[in-house]
């Protein structure tokens, strides 16, 4: 059984984004799990993904997604119980995006424990999940046993916070009660600046370092691109992202290019990383994630390695 760089475990999202005509709306393939799954393999690096996908086009489309970039599919799928929740996006004039949801009872189904197997976290160099409701059982659940088993091992394990973990059925307190709880196994929390001001703000950030010891925070796809944090030393990116629109995906190849970028610099267990490291992994997400943008956003448009390379080449002749 192959060793995994990246064992990738969550839900799935299908992104709905307006279309060109009135009151029309363009599907694009979502997931970030999912995505940052393919994002690594795109990167020739070996991915895995866990999560029940729904028996629907979506859930055989991204199946195939999967396989054809040599994501090894690990999770039961394509399942009756497995409902795919939907985001409708709405854009300002200025790019911002906002979101509304919709799900039909069973979607909460999308991960359970007995899909986690202890050897596939132990095969595996990092452990990330994401787009999970946390305040919801039994994929809360799950997603925790997840992550403290890989705690436990000494894994280095990411978390990807989600709009959607914070915001289901109006149950925000709950929501950051199950984040404040999960941070005590993580070790790369990627968030974005509205959702940290959902669960309290630079204050909070400060507190979750102390407390749960967390090593790096990234904030990404912002006005002043991305930022991280380690050991309460902040970190900038050189390269801005442009300006999002349709992009759906851009952070799961910003994700997919940072971790890869930790992988490619030789960071295997947590005391790999050091300031300069995470330096070099910003630049390489934020490129992977500019890329993606340019490029429309969605599954197909997560770049490769080679291209992350040749942009990052580029750049030393600007």
């Amino acid at each position: 059984m192959k060793s995994l760089d990246v064992y990738s475990i969550g839900e799935m999202v299908i992104d709905f984004i307006p279309g060109k005509e009135k009151d029309s709306y363009v599907r694009n393939a979502g997931g970030a799990p999912a995505n940052v799954a393919i994002a690594i393999a795109r990167n020739e690096l070996q991915a895995g993904f866990c999560g029940k996908v729904g028996d629907d086009d979506f859930g055989h489309f991204l199946i195939n997604k999967l396989k054809t970039n040599q994501v090894e599919v690990l999770c039961e799928k394509l399942t009756k119980d497995a409902v795919t929740t939907m985001a409708f996006v709405s854009l300002s004039e200025d790019g911002e995006r906002s979101f509304t949801f919709a799900r039909k009872p069973g979607a909460d189904m999308l991960l359970e424990e007995k899909n986690i197997r202890q050897r596939d976290i132990e095969r595996s160099k990092i452990i990330h999940a994401g787009s999970c409701s946390l305040s919801k059982d039994p994929v809360a659940g799950a997603t925790r046993r997840a992550l403290k088993m890989a705690y436990e091992m000494d894994k280095i394990v990411s978390f990807d916070v989600n709009y959607r973990d914070l915001m289901w059925e109006g149950d925000q307190q709950a929501a950051v009660k199950s984040i404040m709880e999960i941070m005590s196994f993580v070790d790369m929390l990627k968030i974005s600046e509205e959702e940290l001001e959902m669960v309290g703000g630079e204050e909070q950030l400060d507190e979750l370092m102390d407390k749960n010891k967390i090593t790096l925070i990234v904030k990404t796809m912002g006005k002043e691109g991305a930022v991280g944090y380690f050991k309460n030393q902040k970190i900038y990116a050189n390269a801005k992202p442009v300006k999002a629109v349709d992009a759906t995906g851009a952070g799961d190849a910003f994700w997919g290019g940072f971790l890869s970028s930790l992988l490619w610099q030789g960071v295997v267990k947590k005391d790999d990383i050091n300031k300069e490291k995470i330096e070099k992994a910003l630049l390489c997400g934020n490129v992977s994630g500019r890329i993606c943008v340019q490029k429309k956003g969605a599954i197909d448009s997560l770049p490769t390695k080679q291209e992350i390379e040749n942009y990052l080449e580029d750049m030393k002749h600007e």
